[in-house]
């Protein structure tokens, strides 16, 4: 085996207790789908008489570069799925699973997607952060006929560059755009600077924040824009063209994630810039980000894509179920992990088969009960109705890692846009 591209061989931790309170309280969690009654899932000898057995999972992930810690993060909610779901009896198969890291490269992305089809019979497939990265691994979902569940937000990914095969369970830039831009016109103002990653997902955010402002506001004006190389260290020229024009501005809006915000964030307060100018972004709401930032977070404001104090669906069940097994709350990668597992083993149990090719009909609408409350895929462009919020990053009374405070909740239908809007044109 190619041991560049695996991280993990097949690794699969067996819960020690599956009891009530643990994740024996998941034993339900496949909510709407429903669940098969035991004495009806085995034959007389033990063998499963679905006849779906084993299903393969290759989990793309970049766990060295700017990225890691958000991987890690999802690394984690995927295994804790894989281990729910070959423990529970209402799933009559058992998952299998590599992880491989993509390291933030499309290239490499690639490589380790047909590795894990080509050479270790992934059927399935999930991750992929970098928007760019999940772009490239759309195309070979098409290709190889495999199901694609992204982690990365541009809109693209289930709009313009859609295809049958790719379903995202992740919240993308447009909802989270609709929260974010209401929120700002009505308490911030509407002249706007950008500042973004100059790739997929930075120029997926200021595509959809700009497209809602000028629908929201006749007088909108975007001030000036700032783009930096995904990955870059230093945002001195940036920072300086910023504060130039600071005072001409309602807000400032960074299409940034990762190490990289944090990086801007930290030094825009070593120039002065959260006293400058609000900061507006959609993922200053992770926890990494967060941690990595400290102080140059507060203040900020922020889309928020998953709140684990929210009693909603089960996801009290699924946070203590992570509590248990990883020692802390979840955060949204790690939600997203789960669920990205999940609502894809739903769909297979729904279809009594792991072949792609009938999973791919049977998951647009199929009612699920998640961590975010019932949700679907949309059959137009089988991108997931989650629910968002819009936050702020605020000091906390102990510590010095910032608190979110929720400032708006938006539904999943009222944060997705229109099917003809998204560029998609599976129907």
């Amino acid at each position: 085996m190619n041991n560049n591209n695996k991280q993990h061989a097949s690794r699969r931790r067996v819960l020690g207790t599956l009891a009530a309170g643990g994740v024996g309280g998941l034993t339900g969690m496949a909510g709407c789908v429903g669940s098969l009654d035991d004495s009806d899932d085995e034959a007389d000898d033990g063998t499963d008489d679905t006849g779906i057995g084993t299903v393969t999972f290759g989990v793309l992930e970049p766990l060295t570069g700017d990225f890691a810690a958000l991987a890690e993060e999802r690394v984690d909610g995927t295994e804790l799925a894989i281990e729910h779901i070959n423990e529970s009896d209402d799933y009559d198969f058992e998952i299998e699973y590599e992880v491989y890291d993509t390291q933030l490269n499309a290239e490499d992305a690639v490589q380790a997607a047909s590795s894990a089809v080509d050479r270790d019979g992934a059927e399935y497939l999930t991750g992929c952060i970098s928007s760019s990265v999940a772009l490239a691994i759309n195309e070979v979902a098409r290709r190889d006929e495999v199901i694609f569940a992204p982690a990365a937000a541009d809109v693209s990914i289930t709009g313009s560059n859609c295809n049958e095969y790719v379903f995202r369970p992740a919240s993308n830039t447009a909802q989270l755009a609709e929260a974010m831009t209401r929120w700002t016109v009505d308490e911030l103002g509407d002249k706007i600077v950008y500042h973004i990653a100059d790739y997929a997902y930075g120029q997926s955010v200021k595509e959809e924040f700009e497209t809602r402002m000028e629908a929201l506001s006749d007088s909108y004006q975007e001030v000036q824009m700032t783009a930096t190389d995904l990955g870059e260290q230093n945002y001195d020229s940036a920072l300086t063209q910023i504060l130039d024009v600071a005072d001409e501005a309602d807000a400032l809006v960074v299409g940034m994630t990762g190490g990289g915000l944090v990086n801007f964030l930290t030094q825009g307060l070593e120039r002065g810039l959260h006293d400058e100018i609000p900061i507006v972004t959609e993922t200053a709401s992770f926890a990494p980000v967060l941690a990595g930032s400290a102080e140059a977070a507060y203040g900020v404001y922020t889309g928020v894509r998953y709140v684990a104090g929210e009693d909603m669906g089960d996801n009290q069940e699924f946070v203590a179920a992570y509590e248990d097994e990883y020692g802390g709350r979840p955060d949204n990668f790690a939600r997203d992990g789960y669920e990205s597992v999940r609502m894809l083993a739903n769909g297979i149990q729904e279809a009594e088969t792991s072949d792609p090719t009938v999973v791919k009909e049977t998951l647009p609408e199929l009612e699920q009960e998640t961590t975010l409350g019932t949700n679907t895929f949309r059959a137009c462009d089988q991108q997931a109705m989650n629910r968002v919020w819009m936050g702020q990053a605020v000091e906390p009374e102990e510590g010095e890692i910032a608190e979110i405070d929720i400032l708006s909740e938006f539904t999943g239908e009222e944060a997705m846009p229109e099917c003809e809007a998204t560029g998609c044109e599976l129907e």
